[in-house]
């Protein structure tokens, strides 16, 4: 059987690739053997031996560092952002479906943010929260500033969908007979569904990582981005380690369940 000879740009481009690979998952692939690291083992290699000592104690009552309630924090606040982001986002595609006075301008107001540096917003949240002598807390002042983060892509993802999305599924339904509600719930909202998964998700990830919107306004309790980086500081055991491997391994099975949620409504789609 002929096979056709790879091109010198392949052979280029494949190299690229590898060292991009290398370079993303190089660092998590160097903390996650560090997290194993023996009872006696410090913070560089070689390792120690080998043990689950620095998970247990993650467990464990900390001198410096509050795990559990900033992990607490930071899924709270990843699911409300997740959830208004997607309602919003949902509400703004099918509002500019329909051309109304302002939107353009509306549309460039909504993406601004994302020009702002993240410091800049969380700058400017909390010290309007000051003026107006609000305390600052990771579910008011950070819920606000993540959503200037998420929703635009939200709003961008869903501008991407309806643009081809065909109305004549719609319209099909409603020569049916179908209400504007009906046709919504049953013919819309489950042809977009695997999106709206993805534009929840997205929600999701970029508040549970968020750092610099968060510093400003997180208040008194932090999350678990601004705990991890206040521990670098402190912290002189492996056990920022295994946090950094325990919250990896969480945001993988994240993507992992929703791709597999995704693939399946696909599939049920597919067969009905």
């Amino acid at each position: 059987m002929y096979r056709e000879k790879r091109s010198r740009e392949f052979y280029l481009l494949a190299i690229f690739f590898a060292v991009f690979v290398l370079f993303l998952y190089g660092p998590l692939s160097a903390i996650l053997i560090l997290s194993f690291q023996g009872p006696n083992g410090g913070l560089t290699f070689p390792l120690n031996g080998v043990s689950l000592r620095w998970f247990a104690n993650l467990f464990e009552t900390q001198a410096v560092g509050d795990f559990g309630g900033s992990f607490r924090r930071s899924a709270m606040l990843g699911i409300m952002v997740m959830l208004v982001t997607v309602v919003v986002s949902l509400l703004a595609g099918l509002a500019f479906r329909r051309k109304f006075i302002g939107a353009t301008a509306l549309f460039y107001l909504a993406v601004a943010s994302l020009v702002v540096p993240s410091i800049i917003v969380s700058l400017g949240i909390g010290v309007l929260f000051s003026q107006l002598g609000l305390q600052p807390a990771w579910y008011s002042s950070a819920f606000g500033a993540h959503l200037t983060w998420t929703l635009p892509f939200g709003v961008l993802i869903m501008f991407a969908v309806f643009n081809r999305f065909s109305p004549a599924y719609e319209e099909a339904a409603r020569d049916l007979g179908a209400s504007s509600w009906q046709t919504f719930s049953n013919v819309v909202l489950p042809m977009i569904a695997p999106s709206l998964i993805g534009v929840g998700l997205f929600g999701f990830t970029l508040s549970y990582d968020e750092f610099a919107r968060t510093l400003m306004t997180a208040g008194s309790f932090n999350t678990l981005p601004l705990e991890i980086y206040g521990m670098t500081t402190n912290v002189t055991t492996p056990v920022l380690y295994a946090l950094g491997t325990v919250t990896t391994v969480f945001s993988f099975l994240v993507i992992a369940g929703t791709l597999g949620l995704i693939i399946h409504l696909n599939s049920r789609r597919q067969r009905s």
